[in-house]
């Protein structure tokens, strides 16, 4: 069977046991290639000429461009570069644009190098991060490269989806790393680079090593392209009739996947046995959002959804099954196209256009050859198949001219639809055709200097050995960045505005390095000594954050909120989370003018003024305007006042509660990732001095809140380094248990109390039911809760679960042995008699990482 990306059946690692031990730097090419071989072939695989010739060249330490199309196994190659690298005592990354693929290629390298050689750094998540083998974001990697330089610990990078390069937001952290890291070799992998000579030229230069450009044509399993101008529900039913499922049915926005999805809940899809074979699979898995019925639906019935708008463990719920084969159709947008392993026979674009943020374009050929590539995979098909649909007027033309044809061959008059009047742009079957036969567009430089990137260069050992030593190198890089002159000149300019901003907020400050000799000229440039270690200015305005910031009063009752305001002005705008603030507003306002009497157009008039909550606007429009007289730069950038986490903090309201109230079902990983947004610059941005115990506590809410919503990575990792019988001469790396983390463990057993108590306000007995760890011998199920919690309300009209009912004083968790712990939580009634409580335990004995909930109640009573 040829060689493809899906995890081989031995592991590596039992193969190369003494290369991976040994690690020696004089382990030779030939040995190397001796061991792989033999796995290959343990694992009855077989190479392809490409694969070969990257292996060869990887191994004899040359750079190696790896352009060849999906499904031709360069994932092998990668972990052939792994094993060169591990086995020569050298320390190896893998990067990729997105987390779903880190955590994929994470996993399959843990199977094949061992969990305790393997080690995962994302913004969310520090696996093992000391490990010889590290998957990351591309971003990551950047950072670190800036922060350390030459003195960092990479030695060999493969940067995946290198295309990435060309990405206008993202396309830096691809770059940086080339620019810092001279001494690393690198493996750069797409299928889809154009021309690559001019950035094998400049990897060249900068490393003095010789660059192989490895290219093939040849696909592994060839595809077959075809344009129909049939509804969308007929084209499905021709290629299901002849077999060609899964279909990855393309859309480019969420509301039209989720639409098709339903849309295709009337087809019978899957057999009963196939539906059985489902509901198996699904054993276990908790469809707990407000949106997790309706996915569970769509899942039972063989179709999956698959967007940046759900929440991540739907998402890789999604994969797996694909995976799997047990689904028939897949919907989603073009994020599938970006590397992750699902088996697809048929890829379907629904239009070949597509809003790029600015305009509806025709796709580029770079992002038609990335989607139209996913069809069609090694050890599943032997034939890929493209599809592309007509648009949809032209299709409903068709049909309607065909209608009005009589029998005697003449035409009646009928009225022709119209194409779209936004967010279209016209494509037809030469369209298609030149998308095809098409070489993907050249690679594009995206670099440009940011406050994060001087801050890196300058949190970086390197800074302290002369005067300007971080922003020495920052011009450094700016001279060798892949860019034209002009654009070289501008980017240096640049670096000074910046530069000079960053010493006026007194975030840097110049020293002298020879403190003993006032007339010494030799000087570095020092972080401000009194921000946190993980301070980071990776947002454009964090600086006006930080200014602005320090204008509230740190002792006022409203500070901080008025941060997190401050906080959320500066993110974008999430479009579809504050058009259903807005809606919510005027609904109310609407029904409370209808109660009033008042008229038609007066009621209109009135919702015209109706917008979305806008916290400290003014506050806020007055300190940025007055930031940008000092700091012009800056006016290039927009300032967007508005409430989301802030109202839920405010009005302490649960994730899936928040999700009903405002109907997101359908953008829920929306929320979450702007909460974590959020989340990130509260923890990174805002000096440790002023974080007030109230920002602690909102931090705690919203990172307990994640770990509620989402099942964490870490869990599964420590499961496979950990496991009920331990692996014999393994050591343990990492955290043995939850409660080893304080700071997170503290912060999720407050949350969940806080929850619980939030349940038993409005005795939601069903709700409390599952926030606690339910005992056999023990258990709390909704009707104990409602009887018990009847005694409370026989002498009370309500429980408290205000802001004062959460202050740390009416928490109590205190250890009781070995992993164990009590937990008490005070409840308070409206008379302040405060005499009723609830007491639990949490053990971490037997699981130390659970995903449920950690607290056992024992009792709950006055």
């Amino acid at each position: 069977m040829p060689a493809d990306e899906r995890p081989a059946h031995r592991p590596l690692r039992e193969l190369a046991g003494d290369l991976l031990t040994q690690r020696s730097a004089s382990i030779g090419s030939d040995r190397l290639l001796e061991v792989f071989l033999d796995w290959v072939t343990e694992n009855n695989l077989e190479l392809y000429p490409a694969q070969e010739e990257a292996i060869l060249e990887v191994f004899a330490g040359r750079h190696v461009i790896l352009n060849t199309p999906t499904g031709s196994g360069k994932s092998l190659v990668a972990v052939a570069m792994h094993l060169a690298s591990m086995a020569r005592g050298r320390r190896s990354f893998y990067t990729c644009p997105i987390k779903a693929l880190v955590s994929e290629k994470f996993f399959a390298l843990c199977r094949d190098f061992g969990p305790e050689n393997v080690g995962m750094l994302t913004g969310d998540a520090s696996v093992n991060p000391d490990a010889p083998i590290i998957c990351c974001t591309a971003e990551i990697l950047a950072n670190m490269a800036l922060r350390d330089g030459r003195a960092a610990r990479v030695d060999d990078v493969i940067m995946d989806e290198f295309h990435y390069y060309s990405d206008r937001d993202r396309g830096i952290a691809w770059q940086l790393p080339l620019l810092t890291l001279p001494y690393a070799s690198f493996m750069l992998m797409s299928a889809t680079l154009g021309d690559t000579s001019k950035l094998a030229d400049s990897l060249k230069q900068m490393t003095g090593r010789e660059v192989s450009v490895v290219r093939s044509a040849v696909r592994p399993v060839p595809l077959d392209f075809e344009y129909r101008e049939t509804p969308l529900h007929e084209t499905l039913a021709y290629l299901l009739d002849r077999g060609r499922s899964p279909i990855y049915i393309v859309n480019f926005t969420q509301r039209e996947c989720a639409e098709e999805a339903q849309n295709l809940m009337s087809l019978q899809l899957v057999s009963r046995e196939e539906k059985q074979a489902i509901a198996e699979a699904l054993h276990g898995f908790r469809f707990d959002t407000p949106f997790g019925k309706e996915i569970s639906g769509f899942i039972r019935n063989g179709i999956g959804l698959h967007h940046a708008g759900l929440l991540p463990k739907y998402r890789l719920l999604v994969e797996q099954l694909a995976q799997q084969g047990k689904l028939r159709v897949i919907c989603g947008t073009d994020t599938l196209g970006v590397g992750v392993n699902i088996p697809i026979r048929t890829v379907l674009f629904t239009k070949l256009c597509k809003f790029d943020g600015e305009n509806t374009a025709i796709l580029s050929v770079r992002d038609f050859k990335q989607i139209a590539g996913r069809a069609g995979r090694k050890g599943f098909d032997t034939q890929g198949y493209v599809v592309c649909q007509a648009p949809a007027h032209v299709i409903e033309n068709k049909r309607l001219e065909s209608k009005a044809t009589g029998a005697d061959g003449k035409k009646k008059k009928f009225v022709r639809r119209n194409p779209p009047d936004r967010g279209y742009v016209p494509w037809d079957r030469s369209t298609f055709e030149k998308l095809i036969t098409s070489e993907p567009e050249p690679l594009r430089s995206r670099f440009q200097v940011t406050h994060g990137m001087i801050l890196n260069l300058l949190q970086s050992p390197l800074n302290e050995s002369a005067w300007g030593g971080g922003y020495r190198r920052l011009v450094e890089i700016v001279a060798t960045a892949h860019d034209e002159a002009r654009a070289k000149s501008r980017n240096r300019r640049e670096s000074a505005v910046l530069f000079r901003a960053l010493r006026s907020a007194g975030i840097i400050h110049l020293v002298r390095l020879d403190q003993r000799r006032p007339d010494s000229r030799g000087r570095a440039v020092r972080i401000d000594a009194d921000l946190q270690r993980d301070f980071s200015l990776n947002h454009t305005l964090s600086l006006w954050l930080l200014d602005a910031s320090k204008r509230l009063e740190l002792v006022s009752e409203g500070y901080a909120l008025n941060t997190l305001s401050l906080i959320e002005a500066m993110l974008e705008n999430p479009a579809v989370i504050l058009q259903a603030q807005e809606n919510k507003l005027k609904g109310e306002k609407i029904a409370e003018l209808k109660a009033s009497g008042v008229e038609y157009e007066e009621r209109m008039a009135e919702l015209e003024k109706i917008s979305y909550p806008k916290p400290c606007a003014e506050f806020i429009y007055d300190t940025f305007n007055e930031f940008v007289l000092h700091h012009p730069w800056v006016a290039r950038e927009s300032i967007r006042p508005k409430s989301i986490v802030r109202d839920m903090v405010e009005r302490f309201v649960a994730f899936n509660d928040y999700v009903k109230e405002l109907g997101l079902q359908r953008s829920e990983g929306v929320l979450l990732r702007y909460l974590m947004q959020a989340y990130k610059v509260l923890s990174q941005t805002i000096p440790e001095a002023a974080k007030t115990d109230e920002i602690h506590d909102i931090v705690g809410f919203l990172r307990a809140m994640f770990a509620h919503v989402d099942s964490s990575l870490l869990q599964e990792w420590e499961r496979m380094l950990h496991p009920p019988v331990a692996t014999p001469g393994a050591e343990p790396v990492g955290p043995r248990h939850l409660g080893e983390d304080s700071k997170a463990f503290a912060a999720r057993v407050r949350a969940e109390l806080h929850a619980l108590v939030r349940a038993l306000a409005l005795r939601e007995w069903d709700a409390a039911e599952g926030m606690v760890q339910q005992s056999p011998d023990d258990p709390w199920p909704a009707q104990r809760f409602e009887r018990t919690m009847a005694e409370y309300y026989a002498e009370y009209p309500e429980l408290r679960f205000d802001h004062g009912a959460r202050f740390p004083k009416f928490t109590l968790v205190e250890p009781e042995g070995d992993r164990q712990w009590r937990v008490r939580q005070t409840l308070l009634d409206p008379e302040d008699d405060n005499l009723w409580g609830l007491e639990g335990v949490i053990d971490l004995r037997d699981d130390p990482f659970p995903e449920g909930p950690l607290i056992r109640l024992r009792s709950l009573g006055a």
